[in-house]
């Protein structure tokens, strides 16, 4: 015992018949999952492969890893003992606004802030197309969707990839405050495994991004942890409101302005060239 270090004693291999690799973690079991986590934790910011490409891959993929079924008895649990959860739940708001309809709200508002954003990136209002929740969890994830970009105005994040970093914490904080973990656990997958690419790549390939990487990390955890459940928030009734004001009427404290866009340049390598075609 004493010739095997102290860190490897307790190892015990265990023998299987499988052919197959095969472990207790359903997202270890998962080839196509360990193919993204090396690909993109490991990787370069090449603009052959634009990064929104690898959370989108990442939400199919999860869809068909987690246990859904599980995910819907933790909601319904979590509703018989938190009102407001369940509130939200059976109004089941759904945004149905147009990009035309931002044209109302002045300048300095929400909502202005909001279009210009859409405008400048030629973007519509669903990056990703809607769809008919017939789940708890359909709902949850919609409103994820409609809700992420506002949420880094309201969180004071910049439009770039390590702004994306506050509305990342802000949740994998948030959701643990307000759910309980086994919950909050299963709704954090994506932004724990989204988010830690960027920290990777950052250190890995841009190490002079990591200090304001760190910093945005500690901006999106703080507003998680000050704020009123972020992920239950009906933004759309503060558009014509300034972030400031939206904030206050919304419960979400501790929000900062920060601008994050030349760390996120280096990152995103938007100034090396495109790879030639073949």
């Amino acid at each position: 015992m004493a010739e095997i270090p102290y860190l490897m004693r307790g190892i015990r291999p265990i023998a299987t018949e499988s052919s197959m690799l095969v472990s207790s973690s359903r997202y270890l079991n998962d080839p196509r999952l360990r193919d993204w986590i090396a690909t993109h934790m490991l990787r370069r910011s090449g603009r052959d492969r634009p990064s929104p490409s690898d959370s989108l891959i990442l939400s199919q993929l999860l869809q068909e890893i987690q246990d859904l079924d599980r995910i819907e008895a933790l909601f319904t649990a979590e509703r018989q003992r938190n009102p407001a959860l369940d509130r939200w739940f059976s109004a089941g708001f759904i945004s149905t606004f147009s990009k035309e309809d931002l044209r109302q709200y002045p300048p300095g508002s929400i909502g202005h802030r909001f279009l210009t954003y859409l405008t400048e990136r030629n973007f519509e209002i669903d990056l990703v197309a809607r769809w008919e929740p017939k789940t708890q969890y359909d709902y949850f994830r919609l409103r994820s969707a409609q809700t992420h970009d506002l949420e880094h105005i309201i969180g004071g994040a910049g439009f770039d990839y390590v702004g994306e970093l506050v509305p990342y914490y802000m949740r994998l904080t948030n959701l643990f405050k307000h759910l309980d973990a086994e919950l909050a656990g299963e709704t954090s997958v994506q932004h724990i495994l989204g988010s830690t690419r960027i920290m990777t790549r950052a250190i890995l390939h841009y190490p002079q991004t990591w200090p304001t990487v760190l910093e945005t990390i500690e901006r999106g955890a703080k507003v998680g942890r000050l704020s009123a459940p972020i992920f239950m928030m009906r933004y759309e009734d503060v558009l014509h409101l300034t972030p400031e004001d939206g904030r206050k009427m919304l419960g979400v404290h501790g929000a900062e302005e920060v601008d994050t866009s030349a760390a996120s340049a280096i990152w995103e390598e938007i100034d090396r060239p495109m790879p030639a075609s073949i």
